[in-house]
């Protein structure tokens, strides 16, 4: 029997994995505080000031970093956010990585160097950037362009991300796990447009682009430095890297993972990918 834990913070409670998380704890009736940059307290990446208040009183912290572990600055605000913590007394910690990320690695080790009790979540491509993400947009369009050739991704539904992150969250014997979370089999991207064209009921394609058009035209609608990081990340994890299945949601709760087809099914179902 694991004791039950404290106050439990969830750090990015806007983003996909957080809001579902901050819901999934709710509903179970464990106290959670969810916080972001407009939350209060708030909580903003690039002010440590605000941390220590949000983490006043907190047992256990779900970590998603934003925009992404992938980003330069990200270990060195890591580590510093692993300082605050101890000092406020957390004592267990869950970090959302990237599966195949060079720089998220590094920010498992300082997770893992922090002396506080840990599970890391290391996911793969989120089957919802195509209903909630950047790609929702070119789905509407019709076209999806990367720079991913016919690299192979073993996309992973949210939802079973925040079922394990809540498992690890409240159940001590995910301590010290490293679950490599990823969906139950892979695609490529023109196959994942393929399913969403069956599930949406009309053609969705995808195309191969180089990585400076790709990095062109993210500049257009999100600006330099947010396209050198998608455009950087796309270069780093789609070679190939992560054209392999996981455990990690079965480890964890004893299920296989939510295959892309019934999400893509699910998705249609709910008007996703109605304008």
């Amino acid at each position: 029997m694991s004791n039950r834990p404290g106050t439990l913070l969830v750090i990015g409670s806007t983003g996909k994995t957080g809001r579902r998380v901050v819901n999934l704890l709710a509903e179970r009736g464990y106290p959670v505080r969810g916080v972001s940059r407009r939350s209060n307290p708030p909580f903003v990446w690039e002010d440590p000031s605000t941390w220590r208040k949000a983490l006043e009183g907190v047992s256990a912290v779900y970590i998603s970093y934003c925009p992404d572990l992938a980003a330069p600055g990200a270990p060195a605000t890591i580590e510093a956010l692993m300082s605050t913590a101890v000092d406020a007394g957390v004592t267990r910690l869950v970090l959302l990585s990237g599966r195949g990320e060079t720089n998220a690695e590094r920010c498992e080790n300082i997770v893992r160097a922090s002396g506080v009790s840990f599970t890391i979540l290391r996911a793969s491509w989120f089957s919802q950037n195509f209903t909630e993400g950047h790609l929702l947009e070119p789905v509407h369009q019709g076209v999806i362009a990367l720079p991913a050739g016919d690299v192979q991704e073993p996309f992973i539904d949210v939802d079973d991300i925040a079922d394990v992150a809540v498992a690890a969250l409240t159940d001590g014997r995910h301590a010290g796990r490293l679950y490599e979370l990823t969906g139950p089999r892979l695609l490529t991207f023109g196959e994942a447009a393929a399913e969403i064209s069956a599930a949406a009921g009309r053609q969705v394609d995808y195309v191969a682009i180089s990585s400076d058009a790709f990095r062109a035209a993210l500049t257009e609608t999100i600006g330099p430095d947010g396209a050198d990081l998608l455009t950087n990340l796309c270069d780093e994890v789609f070679d190939g890297r992560n054209a392999s299945l996981g455990s990690g949601v079965h480890d964890a709760l004893g299920r296989q993972p939510r295959d892309f087809g019934d999400f893509c099914r699910a998705a249609a179902a709910s008007g996703a990918w109605q304008r």
